[in-house]
């Protein structure tokens, strides 16, 4: 075994939960961010053997793990193991120069930023602190600490979301030069406070989407970024440095290799099991202060349930999807009446799968079909 080359890490504090939000977050608490950076690095002592030796990425998220006390932020940075990509989240009013210097003084080499709109009145609905002017100072501030790999999060079809309103977001950001951009339909789970404010609105947003989705991706690529998976985008590499700016992390999640995740609520998966770690902050503490691995949920992941994830994974990205031990999970006739009706294509006298525009703007309902 030589372990999983990928770690993600759970730091859920957030000042406020915002209304559509569905991750494991903790408001507050700031007197148990010390005690939460203990018990992530009890849980990492206690799970190193499952990591190989030398790591491509950590991914720190949350929450918001950039709210997370500096001097805490910075001793788990310490402690964690290097890797060839180390990606912070960050919300854009949390980034002053001073965190950006630690971050970067940490041997962070990528942060995402959460931007979301640039719009305020949109902002107030998705009910988010940051103003415009806030990413825009982030993105400064981070600059100015010689980050050259900056991510920002936008998201579309917001109630009240008007085309222009859109097409003025994704030029506020590509005036900002992110050398990444993820671009996200808004998904309001049914039963949440924010469903039930704009439920109607939800709903007429939603025979909008394609259309949004469309308009994202031409302005995008338009603009030079490759749409290298379904809703992320990144400049291609230059002459000058050759560099791939894909998020190394989400590849990994993507390609279906074995990652770790550490903290309340952290899914990993080693070796054909997914582990879900309890999201009770109390519980997760209790536990690794006595030196024990939190509860958690164990999930085995059958062959077939494999295949049918890297088939709906891979097919999310732009490179052809080897199919090779993957043949079990597709439906042959199905592939053969995709590939006719111009939505996949297969390469490398059969043994490669990729969909083409036009089915990535169908996305999930063709990979669907193409499974056995």
């Amino acid at each position: 075994m030589t372990g999983a080359r990928h770690l993600y890490v759970h730091l859920p504090f957030c000042a406020s939960r915002c209304g559509y939000c569905d991750f494991v977050t903790v408001v507050g608490r700031q007197d148990q961010h010390r005690a939460y950076v203990d018990a992530l690095l009890g849980e990492l002592a206690l799970e190193r053997e499952a990591l190989a030796p030398r790591l491509e990425s950590v991914f720190l998220g949350g929450g918001t793990p950039t709210l997370t006390q500096p001097r805490e932020l910075e001793r788990l940075l310490r402690a964690l193991p290097p890797a060839l990509e180390v990606t912070v989240e960050a919300n854009p009013e949390t980034v002053t120069p001073a965190l950006a210097e630690l971050l970067r003084d940490c041997g962070l080499t990528r942060v995402s930023l959460g931007a979301q709109s640039f719009q305020p009145g949109l902002l107030e609905v998705l009910e988010r602190r940051a103003r415009p002017d806030d990413v825009r100072h982030a993105v400064y501030a981070l600059r100015d600490a010689k980050f050259d790999n900056i991510s920002l999060d936008l998201i579309y079809g917001i109630p009240g979301q008007s085309a222009a309103d859109l097409e003025a977001d994704l030029s506020d950001a590509l005036a900002l030069e992110p050398e990444h951009l993820s671009c996200y339909e808004l998904e309001a789970k049914p039963g949440t406070r924010f469903t039930h404010a704009h439920g109607a609105e939800l709903a007429r947003q939603a025979e909008a989407m394609e259309t949004y989705f469309e308009r994202v991706v031409a302005r995008l690529t338009g603009a030079g970024y490759r749409w290298y998976e379904t809703a992320n985008f990144c400049r291609p590499p230059t002459l000058a440095d050759g560099r791939d700016l894909r998020s190394r992390h989400n590849l990994a999640y993507w390609r279906g290799r074995d990652y770790l995740g550490l903290g309340i609520g952290a899914v990993s998966t080693i070796q054909g099991r997914r582990r879900k770690t309890t999201p009770r902050l109390g519980t997760y503490l209790t536990a690794l202060e006595a030196g024990e691995r939190p509860p958690h949920e164990v999930e085995e992941l059958p062959g077939s349930v494999r295949k049918s994830e890297r088939v709906l994974l891979g097919l999310r990205l732009d490179e052809p999807l080897s199919l090779a031990g993957l043949e079990s999970a597709l439906d042959s006739v199905a592939v053969e009446r995709l590939e006719r009706l111009g939505l996949v294509e297969r390469g490398a006298a059969g043994a490669e799968l990729t969909l083409t525009d036009r089915g990535r703007f169908l996305g999930g309902g063709v990979t669907a079909e193409l499974l056995a």
